[in-house]
């Protein structure tokens, strides 16, 4: 069954400003996803290595600073 009364033209511009609300933050879910991204990795802790370290070959401990 379809809509008895359909008028595209009213219906366009009784939804635009729905429409438009949404698109509005969905830009700015975006910018805090972007936001977050930066400030996770701005805030990261650069890996360290062990004071000890195991050679793969021979299974020896190796001082880290030899490498």
């Amino acid at each position: 069954m379809s809509a008895p009364k359909t008028d595209l033209d009213k219906q366009e511009k009784r939804h635009r400003g729905p429409l438009r609300g949404m698109a509005v933050v969905v830009g700015f879910a975006l910018l805090l996803l972007v936001g977050l991204l930066f400030w996770t990795s701005s805030n990261g802790n650069t890996p360290e290595g062990a004071d000890t370290q195991i050679d793969a070959r021979t299974g020896a401990e190796v001082p880290a600073d030899s490498n």
